[in-house]
């Protein structure tokens, strides 16, 4: 009889191969600014972007690229590493972390857009992971706490414990799951550094390093959301925002880390066949 069940199983269908897609999807390059803070993340709103570093902020007109406010934390002081960042009406909502401490303990920390200073701070305290980008979509907050392959995680853990999930107004959760294995496969010794979703309904995301941006979709059964194809980006991953003052042009700011500069992109649509 266990003969007969194993002859049984391996005639079931596989499931398809877990690899990344190519479906020839490349953003276009519209501009780059050099900005030496913008080290983790862009912001953008209708008429400036946002560079954000580890414990500072920095804002700049869109036509000119002219410096208007910047906000700098004092080393060693309550800001330690902030991450993603989006523009929420004259709110910059930022995912702070204290990474490479430990134990890992995370905040949202809300910023006046005008002045760049700090008005209001959600401690999340001790959790599995540090939050490295949270959103606002459909009256949830969404968000995703990341894992490492260093000394940045709790020991006995590693990047495949990097979760995406989903939050009332009280911040508690209401659903979460895992990332797909071809995904986590593409950040090295880091994770998941920035995310939202797009106008299509499908979920965006970037790793640490790679200038890919991941389209990916809750599932339909189980626990790990769904991996729908790559796009190709001008910047190497780190965290990124959509330009919603820019109603269905697919335009998002990014950052190039190595060259310090942030960058503007056209993201071209998923082919409804995917969708």
């Amino acid at each position: 009889m266990r003969a007969e069940y194993r002859q049984w199983l391996e005639s079931l269908p596989a499931a398809p191969a877990r690899e990344l897609a190519r479906h020839g999807l490349v953003a276009s390059e519209l501009g780059r600014w050099r900005v030496l803070e913008a080290n983790q993340a862009a912001a953008v709103d209708g008429a400036h972007f946002y560079g954000i570093g580890n414990h500072a902020l920095v804002k700049h007109r869109k036509d000119t690229g002219e410096r208007v406010a910047e906000w700098i934390g004092p080393r060693g002081g309550a800001i330690v590493h902030f991450n993603a960042g989006f523009v929420d009406g004259e709110r910059l909502v930022l995912a702070h972390s204290n990474f490479p401490q430990l134990p890992m303990a995370s905040s949202l920390e809300i910023h006046d857009t005008a002045t760049l200073q700090p008005v209001s701070s959600h401690s999340f305290g001790i959790r599995l992971g540090s939050l490295t980008w949270a959103v606002r979509h459909g009256g949830y907050w969404w968000a995703c706490f990341s894992n490492y392959n260093d000394s940045g995680t709790t020991p006995g853990f590693d990047q495949r414990w990097t979760y995406f999930a989903q939050y009332d107004d009280r911040w508690t959760m209401l659903q979460s799951w895992l990332f797909p294995p071809q995904v986590i496969a593409t950040w090295g010794r880091s994770a998941c550094s920035g995310g939202d979703w797009g106008d299509d309904g499908l979920l965006y995301v970037t790793g640490h390093d790679a200038p890919e941006l991941y389209v990916l979709r809750l599932p339909r059964q189980g626990v790990t959301l769904e991996y729908v194809t790559t796009i190709d980006v001008p910047f190497e991953g780190q965290a990124w925002a959509w330009d919603r003052s820019l109603r269905g042009q697919r335009v998002i700011y990014g950052i190039s880390r190595a060259r310090q500069e942030i960058i503007s992109a056209r993201i071209p649509a998923v082919p409804a066949g995917l969708v």
